[in-house]
């Protein structure tokens, strides 16, 4: 299998060993690395105590249209040579994937990608896949799939039908990271931290404003500490990006919602994804966690402005050549930034320095088509002296409990359909799990006149209290839900 994106593409490996000039040669769009793979199994089957002869070699990979990349394939040319000499029967392991990489000594060295391979295996209908037994460490029990692993080529060689190690890692296996940052250590600031327990338990995109020093930047980490346990299904979803970066993954399974800090300086790369190597983005990176953009205004406004079509769609769409890739980017956008370029405007410690021009240009680099896709906008300010005094707050763990049963509400209603929160509603599902009543519909219908809402806002209204009133277990949306929700959307 080969993996462009995140799509599998099932790679058939047909071999011809006959007589005639001696030569190796692999045809169906290799690239390199699969080209110099004639080396390092031919040293391999060598020290495994297998000479191959001087014969004419011509592996065949199909689709042929399709760009075969990396060293993935070793196993299963190397199974296909194995069998056309007639070393191993040529009816075993005929209902495997066979995927993994050979070393010069016949070890087989563990891939990326492996649980990605498996996931898109799972999804094409296939049954059993063979890996490189180093990989366990990176797998967990996928339903309706038996996962071998094998360590060696001699394990080929002198096998035993379907007597490879099983995998067998489950769940219940993980245990839980400890909190980084928690709320009961955030002096003060009540209304933020509402609003930051408003956005776990629907998964809304959140924004702060306020002067340097406030506490912006803590109160976006705290968050992460009370986000909900991801279902399997979404534990499944974040490993298999993470596993396709081998790098990033050396600590085995994920089980903790990622939480992306990207620099203002970040290319259109970095945070979409792209390039030669269809490489992922921060957006992919955050996918089912937190994208906490960090003084938001020092972010180049096109750069910016790529995420208005991934937080609409939660995907991201990448065309290079005949390839188009699509990457899921289904996360929570959390923002912060100064009020002003000296950063002290409304501070009541500090006199703000700066001109009305020079404010009006320094918010005109958020463009309102961006700031329209944000539910939740917060006014952050500094601690005032009462909040020292009286700084007992509730801890991340009490917070988190009230989330995880607000998002168990959800999950509930929308088991049925393809979402897991409120914040991913669309409309149609909007007027149909979203009830008001009378008042709380005239309430919003007034706010849209008089304050000249957009449609986009007034549905993101109604979407911020479905979730309140969740909080609230509340069937329906009443009044002081939606007051809530306008207060928030519109500070």
């Amino acid at each position: 299998m080969t993996l462009i994106g995140m799509q599998g593409i099932i790679v058939n490996v047909e071999v011809d060993v006959s007589n005639g000039f001696p030569e190796w040669d692999i045809v169906g769009l290799p690239d390199k690395s699969i080209k110099e793979s004639e080396k390092r199994i031919r040293v391999a089957l060598k020290n495994s105590g297998i000479d191959l002869l001087s014969k004419k070699y011509i592996i065949n990979l199909s689709p042929a249209d399709v760009k075969k990349e990396g060293s993935k394939i070793d196993l299963a040319i190397t199974l296909g040579i194995l069998k056309e000499i007639g070393k191993i029967p040529k009816s075993f392991l005929t209902d495997f994937l066979v995927v993994g990489e050979i070393s010069l000594d016949g070890r087989i060295k563990s891939i990326s990608g492996a649980l990605a391979i498996c996931l898109e295996a799972r999804r094409l209908g296939i049954k059993n896949i063979i890996l490189p037994f180093d990989n366990f460490k990176d797998l967990v029990s996928i339903d309706n799939m038996n996962i071998y692993g094998i360590k060696s080529l001699d394990n080929l060689i002198n096998y035993k039908e379907r007597e490879f190690p099983k995998i067998s890692n489950s769940f219940e296996l993980i245990g839980k990271e400890k909190i980084d940052v928690d709320f009961k250590d955030v002096i003060g600031q009540y209304d933020c931290k509402r609003g930051l327990e408003i956005a776990a338990s629907g998964g809304h995109n959140l924004r702060m404003v306020g002067p340097a020093g406030s506490g912006k930047t803590i109160l976006a980490k705290a968050m992460a500490g009370i986000l909900p346990e991801m279902t399997i299904e979404e534990k499944l979803e974040v490993n298999k990006i993470y596993s396709i970066l081998k790098q990033s993954y050396d600590n085995g399974f994920i089980f903790k919602r990622p939480f992306r800090n990207p620099h203002y300086t970040i290319t259109k790369m970095g945070l979409i994804g792209g390039g030669n190597q269809l490489r992922v983005g921060e957006i992919t990176l955050a996918h089912r966690g937190i994208l906490f953009l960090d003084e938001l205004t020092e972010f180049k406004p096109r750069i910016l402005d790529l995420l208005r079509t991934p937080l609409e769609e939660g995907k991201i769409n990448i065309s290079r050549g005949n390839y188009n890739v699509v990457y899921p980017s289904r996360f929570i956008l959390i923002c912060a930034m100064n009020p002003c370029p000296c950063g002290y405007l409304g501070s009541k410690y500090k006199e703000c320095e700066c001109s009305n021009a020079q404010i009006n240009n320094y918010n005109k680099r958020i463009s309102g088509p961006l700031l329209d896709r944000i539910d939740i906008n917060i006014n952050v300010q500094i601690v005032q002296k009462e909040d020292y005094i009286n700084e007992s707050t509730e801890s991340s763990n009490i917070i988190k409990s009230r989330v995880d049963r607000t998002r168990r509400i959800q999950l509930e209603r929308y088991k049925n359909e393809e979402i897991y929160c409120n914040s991913e509603l669309t409309v149609p599902l909007i007027k149909k799990y979203c009830y008001l009543d009378q008042e709380s519909k005239k309430l919003l219908l007034d706010a849209v006149n008089s304050k000249q809402l957009s449609t986009r806002t007034y549905f993101k209204i109604i979407k911020l209290g479905r979730t309140i009133a969740d909080m609230e277990e509340s069937k329906l949306i009443k009044m002081n839900h939606i007051i809530e929700a306008i207060h928030y959307k519109n500070t």
